[in-house]
């Protein structure tokens, strides 16, 4: 069967009936149909006053077309930790259109580990992604429209650095230019688009405490500057516009965390949604909060490899939110390993321990990172595949006890739940040693907030990506002193890369080294509180390819969906 053929044919609880084993009471729901409910985090008696429990980060090795299903083994571990009568809830991130249309298919787990509603759960949902576009829209509106309307605070129209947005990739969108056909349709002037899921508003919801906490965020948002020198030229923002609280308005109940449902009936928050290879890729932390005060264990993810997801959740959101890890979890497939060992996908099938030696730098690269940059308690889920051998797999965990770092089979594809059960134990002995240890006390950045600009590069270069140091392009030089002059410098730094390899270079696999990444932009997210760093080639609006997943999506007279995955 196929992932949607699984989730449809899953005999779903009443949402009510879930939200009473996570401990939220009728009158904390608003519902969306049967399966579907926003939290009222208001109505929900006592919460705030709730010990958390323990924040469990599921990560995972550089991506490759060979897959590693990293949501997968966050859902079944958490499925797995509830059938050891563990009181749990998973935390996830809601889907892109762009890459459920795209390359990747669906996003809500797979096989047997899975949240659903999967079909509404990959499509509209709850309209959390159109209120975000929406805000973002309207800010840009209002940008064109001041200008039309005499220009009262003088913004250059060569210096908008704020874009327009759509939740689709489309690749005609990245540079417009727009205004055309006389005064009466605006100002002729160069523009672009990005994905929703790298505005900063979605940056902006995913990091917000409140509602009062969304609106000031949204009125800081830099939208561009005034006329002038680079000495004289002032920063212009969303709040310079008045337009915060219209913004406000549209995102107030996008603010709201989303109530779903595993396979298995696990309570799931699945709320925001940023990529982390051009965003910071992570699930809000409005809903990793909640989980924490509903739960002894919330189990969460952050996108893509470790260099990136979780670098962002480690530097960014917990440095913002005040939150510790008590365990990570890295998953690999001894599939993706032999393609980092060179082997080709057509030949995966096959057992090939000197591929598969050559790939595992890779894996153990992103676990030296987490044990010895972020001094956390890890553990490696190898999410099994039939054609995996057992001289493979026990290559895999020789190398692994090495490094002092435990490993376990993750079968949860195929079993759900059960087959999660040995990496819930290890990872259950892992929150249990952080506790009576207190192992969270050891938690450091990779980077301190009073470095400088090229100095946090650096220190993400050289000690997560393993690389010399970054160089920045003469433009974004100049950037980096007019973001320090205006006082953003001691941001966190967000790096916008390529997630196929550590480097900024997607043709360099495995675990690379004597290489410098390239930045070629850095612009202030000051609403969300960090600077964006572009490297390489890498784009904030993605393409679709040769043959997207669109293709094969369709839809019957019944209204039953197939081919999302």
């Amino acid at each position: 069967m196929t992932d949607i053929e699984i989730a449809q044919a899953n005999v779903m609880q009443k949402i009510t009936e879930v939200a009473k084993t996570a401990g939220i009471p009728e009158e904390a729901l608003e519902l969306y149909g049967n399966y579907k409910a926003k939290i009222d985090l208001g109505n929900i008696p006592g919460a705030d006053e709730r010990e958390d429990g323990h924040l469990i980060l599921v990560t995972a090795i550089t991506p490759t077309p060979a897959g590693e299903g990293k949501t997968t083994t966050t859902v079944g571990l958490a499925d797995g930790m509830t059938r050891l009568g563990k009181n749990v809830v998973v935390a996830l991130r809601e889907p892109s259109l762009g890459p459920v249309f795209g390359i990747k298919g669906g996003a809500a787990g797979g096989g047997y580990a899975q949240v659903v509603p999967m079909e509404d759960i990959n499509l509209h949902f709850t309209g959390d992604f159109h209120a975000i576009g929406a805000a973002n829209n309207l800010l840009a509106a209002m940008i064109d429209n001041h200008i039309q309307q005499g220009n009262e605070l003088g913004i250059d129209p060569r210096k908008i650095t704020w874009k327009r947005c759509v939740d689709m990739n489309d690749r005609q969108l990245r540079m417009v230019v727009d205004g055309l056909g006389g005064k009466p349709n605006g100002m002729p002037r160069e523009d672009g688009f990005d994905i929703t899921v790298a505005s900063e508003i979605m940056a902006v919801l995913c990091l917000a405490d409140d509602l009062s906490d969304l609106k000031e965020r949204l009125s800081r948002i830099i939208i561009g500057y005034t006329y002038g020198t680079p000495a004289t030229q002032k920063p212009v923002t969303a709040g310079d516009l008045k337009a915060q609280g219209a913004m406000a308005a549209l995102l107030k109940d996008a603010l709201k965390p989303n109530l779903v449902q595993t396979l298995e009936h696990t309570p799931a928050i699945v709320h925001g949604g940023p990529f982390a290879n051009i965003a910071h890729g992570c699930n809000s932390i409005r809903a990793t909060k909640t989980a924490l005060k509903l739960a002894d264990y919330c189990v969460t993810e952050a996108g893509f490899g470790a260099d990136l997801g979780a670098e962002k959740f480690l530097d960014i959101k917990c440095r913002m939110g005040g939150l510790v890890p008590s365990a990570v979890v890295v998953v690999a497939t001894v599939r993706a390993l032999k393609m980092h060992g060179g082997l080709p996908k057509t030949e995966l099938q096959t057992e090939d321990l000197a591929a598969l030696e050559k790939g595992l730098p890779n894996l153990m690269q992103h676990v030296h990172n987490i044990t010895d940059v972020y001094h956390l308690p890890c553990v490696v889920a190898i999410n099994a595949f039939p054609t995996d051998t057992k001289a493979e797999l026990d290559l895999v965990e020789a190398e692994c006890r090495k490094a002092g770092v435990n490993v376990a089979l993750s079968e949860v594809w195929a079993k759900g739940g059960e087959g999660g059960i040995a990496l819930a134990e290890e990872v259950i002995r892992l929150c249990d040693l952080s506790a009576s240890e207190n192992l969270r006390a050891n938690f450091t950045y990779a980077y301190e907030s009073d470095m400088s600009i090229q100095e946090k590069l650096d220190a993400i270069t050289q000690k997560i990506y393993h690389g010399n140091k970054a160089v920045l392009t003469p433009a974004a030089a100049k950037q980096a002193k007019q973001l320090t002059d205006l006082g953003f410098d001691k941001m966190p730094v967000c790096v916008a890369k390529t997630q196929y390899s550590f480097s900024d270079d997607a043709t360099k696999v495995g675990a690379p080294s004597d290489f410098d990444v390239t930045v070629r932009n850095l612009k202030v997210s000051a609403g969300a509180g960090f600077i964006v760093a572009l490297t390489g080639d890498i784009m904030t609006m993605p393409g679709l390819p040769k043959h997207p997943a669109a293709e094969r999506i369709d839809i019957d007279k019944d209204g039953k969906i197939t081919g999302l995955f």
